[in-house]
């Protein structure tokens, strides 16, 4: 037995050691410094994403000045970072605060039980070092597990892929034994990874085909942004201060354009492309059958994936598949893609609480059949925030918002001597559309059956706008009228509790009482008197539960 962990209660049990769970633990031990908590990581290794995929090119799809934590500066002069320049960047974090002790890696948690009676989360968890299962109860939960499975991408079934004599690998399984030096490669796909993955490959490889079944949008973004080397000069705080503000107004300001006029900004982006390519067929291979920001934009640092296209490196297939072949890929139209390696950059498979069973007083909890509130807690789950990030802007913006936000309620029900708080629906709230039904990218369409409700008014929204969260999350009040607590009431306080209320009832009945059914009228022995008056003061008594 584990003594140090299975013997004690945590405050709180953060999951995950991504982007998500350091800016958590950097939070907790910054603003709720009394707390005593963990981060439990199911991996070998912080890093969460970035430490997963290992495939090439492998980058963040937004700028780090918003990617990167708002309490730490991003000061490299790369714009758009690479996974190892994130993964130093997130080692530098960890340092820097001494957070590395608070982590215990190869803790893979299987379910989560809370008890209702205790006020406590009992975690399962599997000690991958130790071969052996471990209890850990805790009194909250941060969950910052990501959105996606880890152990398996998407994998869509191809006809005939039996027969194929090459590699077939999905992104989020590579390593660096696959060796594409001078081969034909044929990736397919046409998300983010496949606009990162192919033009890296294409530096290499003898030949690269993207094979989509509809096209994306792709937008050039410079990989360095220059008037960040001056600023630093200055200041590398003030810098980062500015580019950072600059980029979420940015973002937000070309996403609410997106939305109001679609056209404009469709047409807008097409209009670069043909910059890049002026004798390509965009209609067919760069122009998408949705509008800008139902799905997010892929970025094309410098360039690179039009530049790959301009050399003859990559060629674009815009089409359905029929079928692998020994050969390669077969397309509807019955044209070959010859290929020795393919690339299913198919995409992720989303899922709740990184796999994690939750149960509550024995019951599982099924997530679609709860509310969100604040976008972070659910209604059938108590003391748990899980962490989820936006689809339209940076994933940190939201993570760091919400983790200051669990120090404001951890610290809360700690000064207010609160056990337990759970979000609670009003009667007339109504369910307007899913967790991101505003998206339609297939990874999202995929996950419709297990996403959580949203309601049609706040604090029941999922905003995917930053600036309303700012005060909505970090300055709007802890208790409200959707988030319901209970105190701490131990056995022992409720025991004293109603001895001291009986006694002092009983004693108030059996001198102050009026006359007429006075209790010193002859008619009554002092016996009779005294059980009548208890009985008062237990039926009293007992009308005062423990939460």
């Amino acid at each position: 037995m584990n003594t140090q962990l299975e013997n004690k209660i945590y405050d709180t049990i953060v999951v995950g050691a991504g982007i998500s769970g350091v800016s958590a633990a950097y939070h907790l031990k910054k603003y709720s410094p009394k707390a005593d908590f963990l981060v439990l990581e199911g991996r070998e290794n912080f890093g969460g994403t970035w430490d997963l995929f290992k495939y090439p090119g492998i980058r963040a799809d937004t700028d780090m000045h918003t990617m990167g934590f708002s309490f730490k500066p991003w000061n490299s002069k790369k714009f758009i970072a690479d996974g190892p320049s994130i993964m130093g960047y997130l080692n530098e974090t960890i340092e820097e605060n001494s957070l590395k002790n608070i982590i215990k890696f190869n803790m893979h948690i299987e379910s989560a039980s809370w008890n209702s009676e205790d006020s406590l989360w009992e975690l399962n968890v599997n000690n991958k070092k130790l071969n052996k299962l471990e209890v850990i109860r805790t009194k909250f939960i941060q969950m910052c597990a990501g959105y996606y499975s880890y152990e398996s991408g998407h994998k869509p079934f191809f006809k005939g892929s039996e027969d194929f004599t090459g590699q077939i690998i999905h992104p989020q399984e590579w390593d660096s034994s696959i060796d594409y030096e001078n081969k034909t490669v044929a990736v397919i796909g046409s998300g983010a990874t496949a606009v990162t993955i192919v033009p890296e490959i294409a530096k290499k490889a003898n030949h690269v085909t993207m094979i989509q079944r509809s096209p994306t949008y792709i937008v050039s973004y410079p990989s360095e942004y220059k008037i960040l080397h001056l600023l630093n000069y200055i200041s590398p705080k003030l810098a980062h201060k500015i580019i950072r503000l600059t980029n979420i107004l940015r973002q937000r300001r070309i996403f609410k354009r997106a939305r109001r006029s679609p056209k404009l900004v469709k047409d807008y982006i097409l209009g670069l492309v043909k910059k890049e390519l002026p004798d390509f067929d965009i209609e067919k291979h760069f122009t998408p059958s949705y509008n800008p920001w139902e799905q997010r934009l892929c970025l094309a640092p410098d360039g690179d994936f039009f530049e790959s296209i301009k050399i003859n490196k990559v060629s674009i297939e815009t089409e359905i598949i029929d079928s692998f072949s020994e050969k390669g890929v077969q397309l509807d139209s019955g044209k070959l893609i010859e290929a020795d390696i393919i690339v299913t950059a198919t995409g992720i498979k989303l899922q709740n609480f990184g796999g994690i069973s939750i149960f509550v007083d024995g019951n599982e909890v099924d997530v679609s059949k709860s509310f969100i509130y604040k976008s972070m807690m659910y209604t059938q789950i108590p003391n748990f925030i899980n962490t989820f990030g936006y689809i339209n802007a940076s994933w940190t913006l939201k993570a760091d918002l919400t983790s200051k936000y669990a120090c404001r309620l951890i610290n809360f029900m700690d000064d207010n001597n609160y056990a337990k708080c759970l979000p609670e629906a009003p009667e007339d709230l109504e369910e307007t559309k899913g967790f991101l039904d505003d998206f339609s990218s297939g990874y999202v369409r995929r996950a419709a059956s297990i996403a959580v409700k949203q309601g049609n008014k706040k604090p029941w929204i999922n905003n995917q706008n930053y600036l309303k969260d700012i005060f909505e999350i970090n300055y709007g009040k802890i208790e409200d009228n959707s988030l319901r607590f209970s105190e701490i009431f131990t056995i022992n306080s409720y025991l004293y509790a109603r001895i001291g209320i009986t006694i002092h009832i009983s004693l108030f009945g059996l001198l102050y009482l009026p006359s007429g059914n006075n209790l010193y009228s002859k008619s009554n022995s002092s016996k009779a008197r005294i059980r009548k008056f208890f009985k008062i003061s237990f039926s009293f008594s007992a009308s005062r539960e423990p939460n």
